[in-house]
């Protein structure tokens, strides 16, 4: 069901924790499940990712993608972390169940959410960065 990189991610996390005086913090969760993830950055002067961690409470595919999401972004800059897609982290842990994309959406948002807060903090604009969702069901209310 799982595949390898899944199970490993989520019986080792990489990342876990948080990281004191974060650049920018990003909290999301999913009401249909009770996920909740939060992601951290520590951002340097070059908007480069020196370090991403991150909180979850949530399934085993959530605290995988979550681990992965934070491996993904760390070294990159605030503008390549935000081309990381939910696809990208589903691939990167050799595919998820359709029941448990939710959680590579989660793991997304979250990405978005903190360098929200980068950008909020400290005055500035990330082309293509809207604001976050809260919830990864937001505004699905309006299409049922």
């Amino acid at each position: 069901m799982y595949s390898e990189k899944v199970m490993d991610h989520f019986q080792n996390p990489r990342n876990v924790g948080e990281i004191e005086h974060a650049s920018g913090v990003g909290t999301v969760g999913n009401a249909k499940c009770g996920d909740i993830m939060r992601i951290y950055l520590d951002i340097d002067e070059n908007q480069v990712i020196r370090d991403a961690k991150f909180k979850t409470f949530g399934c085993g595919a959530a605290i995988a993608t979550s681990s992965m999401a934070t491996e993904l972004v760390k070294g990159k800059t605030v503008q390549e972390a935000l081309a990381v897609t939910n696809k990208a982290v589903m691939e990167a842990l050799d595919g998820l169940p359709p029941v448990k994309v939710h959680c590579s959406l989660l793991a997304e948002e979250a990405i978005h959410a903190s360098l929200w807060d980068y950008a909020q903090k400290n005055h500035i604009t990330i082309d293509g960065l809207e604001e976050p969702k809260t919830d990864i069901h937001e505004g699905e209310e309006l299409l049922e």
